[in-house]
């Protein structure tokens, strides 16, 4: 029997397993650096498989090893991600998370499942590969400094050392029995901006005697996104939003201090450092010119993804092969941000998209939504197929 058919019925039969597996974390989701008893779920299902891994790395993480012949050949790693985010389900669903106000809303609990779930069919196929293929279940991914960057100072790329990694995620907008690639530059760096401006507060019907503050916040807002249409290179994409703005006024009340929140994404490094600059040095002067003070902080997130591309070439010819041709989709440049891009930095690595949308049966709400779901028939994808580019990338030299 060939690899793909063995893996492809490995699959089908642990399809109820992963599924329950699934659904077993979706009920019990903890926040980032939170994952104690995920963890320990995780740990167990290990010990189950007869896996050998190193728990408690950065926290809630857990390393494993599947060594197949020849071990020290090459080696390369597979991703996981187990936190959850603080949102209230409204699915009503018989696995709907227990915790309120915590919900695997970007799919983690699939990502998780299926890398169990790979990890259960390449343990079983050791004999069939040269090399080793490390496991990676990380935590914090959705929250800063990133559960990547504190696993990669743990030492989790070396150690052995990893030659190439691959990273999963959900991906609704893709109908189910499909699977997304992009080489190259993909997603953007992301970093949180927190302004407090400070001017003097007053009557609103004398604004004479105040400094605006709620003015001097305005004219910041809209003289920063000159940064992007002026000072940013027209072939970087650049992004700069502000989502929050808090001025505790009233009618009749102008406030002494309002304060922003924001995001500044883009995909150049070099680029982004200046952007720093310039909107601190832009935003003090404006407060300063009308009579108030600014306080900007650049609180410096996770850097842009960048897939490589031999790593790409080697899972696009295995998703081809795996799932038809038809069925494996280009996608576009993304302005959002992923902690696996930390591991793009140090190794090369791949992330890619899972199709787990279906419209014909509703499934189409996005990540972060409090009725995201996925078609479940993706678990028995994202296993097999995780396991079958994992023995491709290890066949390639």
């Amino acid at each position: 029997m060939d690899i793909i058919n063995d893996i492809k019925n490995k699959a089908k039969a642990n399809f109820r397993e992963v599924q329950a597996i699934r659904h077993h974390l979706h009920q019990f989701p903890e926040l980032s650096f939170e994952e104690e008893n995920t963890a320990s779920f995780v740990q167990k299902k290990l010990d189950e498989y007869g896996i050998s891994y190193q728990k408690n790395v950065a926290g809630h993480g857990i390393i494993a090893l599947i060594k197949g012949n020849n071990p020290s050949k090459k080696v390369i790693a597979l991703r996981a991600d187990l936190d959850a985010l603080p949102i209230e389900e409204k699915n009503e669903v018989p696995y709907k998370s227990k915790n309120n106000g915590v919900m695997h809303a970007c799919g983690h609990d699939v990502h998780t499942a299926c890398l169990l779930g790979a990890a259960k069919i390449l343990n079983s196929l050791q004999k069939e590969f040269e090399g080793t293929i490390k496991l990676i279940f990380q935590p914090g991914e959705e929250k800063l400094p990133g559960g990547a960057s504190l696993m990669i100072s743990a030492g989790v790329l070396k150690n052995p050392n990893v030659e190439s990694i691959i990273g999963q995620h959900v991906y609704p907008e893709l109908e189910v029995g499909k699977v997304g690639l992009r080489s190259g530059m993909y997603m953007a760096s992301a970093d949180e901006l927190h302004v407090k401006v400070i001017g003097k507060g007053g009557h609103g019907a004398l604004p004479q005697h105040t400094v605006d503050a709620v003015l001097m916040a305005s004219t910041i807002i809209v003289n920063l996104q000159q940064i992007v249409s002026r000072n940013a290179p027209p072939t970087v994409p650049t992004v700069l939003s502000f989502g929050k703005i808090i001025g505790n006024g009233a009618t009749n009340v102008l406030p002494s201090e309002v304060f922003l929140e924001g995001t500044f994404r883009t995909m150049n490094e070099d680029w982004r450092a200046d952007a720093h600059q310039k909107m601190k040095k832009l935003a003090e002067s404006i407060a300063e010119g009308m009579g108030g003070l600014c306080e900007f902080e650049i609180h410096k997130g996770y850097p842009f993804l960048c897939n490589d591309e031999s790593t790409t070439k080697i899972t696009y010819a295995a998703a081809q092969q795996y799932l038809g041709a038809e069925n494996v989709i280009d996608l576009d440049l993304r302005m959002t941000a992923e902690d696996f891009s930390y591991y793009t930095h140090h190794t090369k690595g791949c992330f890619y998209r899972l199709g787990t949308g279906n419209k014909e049966k509703g499934i189409t709400q996005k990540v972060h939504h409090p009725q995201f779901d996925i078609d479940e028939s993706a678990l028995e994808i994202g296993m097999g197929f995780m396991a079958y580019q994992a023995i491709c990338q290890l066949k390639t030299e």
